[in-house]
């Protein structure tokens, strides 16, 4: 396969391509800058003419997610930064690092808190908005509450346009929309984990205060998420049952 700068989005076996895009490593912003803007590069232009893109991605209760986090952190976990937006980096002073050397293993809740440039707060919102309409990371641009209230609007917008999107706490609902979406079988079925890394955090009340409060993006975003994933839900139920 040939190599390109975000030779990573594409393959060329599979025309009907789904991409997930919460994944700690990429983002909307430079998935969509990797797939329309670099179209000098001949693979590139060869997969937008020829290839049908299907975005997908899966969403998580914003507390759990980030106590998720928080401990594959602690146990030694860091990413490449891979924050493009408009052709560029974020720059150390628009992110800086919440830790000095290779890693933050080790780190303890309240430490992970209190960094307040830390990108896992308000991840999925981050991930799922078009930070070109918010200067990307400059937050000098505008005030706080109305970069917020864009960051969120554009997550919505771009959620409801996915092709797919499931939610991590309904595995079964999520398997079933998938398949009826698709027109695809699982050979193995979804499975809801009770005990995960989260669920083992023994964060106080006032720690998941907190969380709450960082992430309220994420909040807000994950409720109207699942009022939308409840009614693709219901609508395909319906429309199953009516068709048997």
């Amino acid at each position: 396969m040939p190599t390109f700068p975000c030779h990573d989005y594409y393959m060329s076996s599979i025309c009907n391509l789904v991409f997930l895009l919460l994944g700690v490593q990429k983002i909307c912003s430079h998935l969509f800058t990797c797939l329309f803007i670099e179209t000098n590069n001949p693979f590139a232009m060869f997969l937008l003419l020829v290839c049908r893109y299907l975005y997908i991605t899966q969403l998580r209760d914003p507390i759990a997610r980030y106590l998720s986090e928080w401990r594959h952190v602690q146990r030694g976990a860091t990413w490449p930064s891979k924050n493009m937006c408009d052709g560029r980096l974020p720059t150390s002073q628009e992110v800086p690092l919440c830790y000095k050397g290779e890693n933050w293993v080790g780190v303890t809740l309240d430490q992970f808190l209190d960094c307040k440039w830390n990108m896992a707060n308000n991840r999925q919102t981050r991930m799922l908005a078009d930070l070109s309409l918010v200067g990307c990371y400059n937050l000098t641009k505008m005030s706080l509450e109305d970069r917020n209230w864009l960051m969120l609007e554009s997550a919505r917008r771009n959620l409801r346009r996915l092709a797919y999107f499931g939610l991590t706490e309904y595995q079964v609902e999520s398997q079933y929309l998938f398949e009826e979406i698709f027109d695809m079988k699982f050979h193995t079925p979804f499975e809801q984990l009770e005990e995960t890394h989260a669920s083992r955090s023994t964060a106080t009340p006032k720690q998941l205060e907190r969380i709450a409060k960082l992430n309220a993006l994420d909040v807000e975003l994950y409720e109207y998420a699942k009022a939308l994933f409840l009614q693709r839900l219901n609508y395909l139920s319906r429309k199953s049952s009516d068709s048997n």
